[in-house]
């Protein structure tokens, strides 16, 4: 699977810049798209982990799902029937806000009763069709839902209009002087289709480096 995804980044990468100079000349000096979605991660654990980084650092994300994994020894993830089984304190315990223990909870009871797809199954579902079955599960949004189909499904055409740092990234890229609506984001990407996945790993990577800018002394 990786060397066929990886010619589908080196096309994405010569049809965005193409399709933006602006954008191209971005992809110029970051270099390669070194996307790596995880190919044998189960969607119920992708959004399981979506939501524990709803809202926070990273690390401090990884830090609560940590201690919640570390509660099953010698697993690298524990079961959505573990997860279902689960007290509501042990949860809380990990650093899960009630919200997020809810929403989780929620996720794993939607595994086992079959509304969260395996991976196999999810494999021949449409991004749309994957949208609108996921955010029928409490406290999962679309975004949760994008970042599964992105970093796990590896689906090279959508566009996170949600996220913070491809907002923040687009407003760089183009120079805006206000952070674009969602409505705006057509009138900038969909030129970039059918690989907004790429333009918008590459508007994280644009955002991050000016963060950097203003934080470096």
């Amino acid at each position: 699977m990786q060397k066929p995804f990886e010619k589908k980044l080196r096309k994405a990468e010569k049809h965005l810049s193409s399709a933006s100079p602006k954008l191209g000349c971005w992809i110029s000096e970051v270099g390669r798209c070194d996307l790596k979605p995880v190919w044998d991660r189960e969607p119920f654990e992708s959004l399981v982990r979506a939501v524990a980084h709803q809202q926070l650092h990273g690390k401090a994300a990884e830090s609560i799902l940590g201690r919640m994994i570390s509660r099953f020894p010698n697993q690298v993830f524990p079961t959505a029937l573990q997860l279902s089984r689960m007290r509501v304190t042990s949860f809380r315990n990990c650093g899960f806000s009630m919200a997020k223990t809810e929403a989780i909870r929620g996720i794993a009871k939607g595994a086992c009763e079959g509304v969260v797809p395996s991976r196999e199954t999810a494999n021949g579902m449409t991004d749309e069709a994957l949208v609108e079955t996921l955010t029928e599960l409490r406290g999962i949004g679309k975004w949760s839902v994008e970042m599964l189909l992105i970093f796990t499904m590896g689906r090279l055409d959508v566009m996170p209009v949600d996220d913070f740092g491809v907002r923040a990234g687009l407003t760089h890229l183009v120079g805006l002087s206000e952070t674009p609506k969602k409505a705006a984001f057509a009138k900038w990407t969909d030129s970039w289709q059918p690989y907004r996945s790429v333009g918008a790993w590459y508007l994280w990577r644009l955002a991050d480096a000016r963060k950097l800018q203003h934080t470096t002394p």
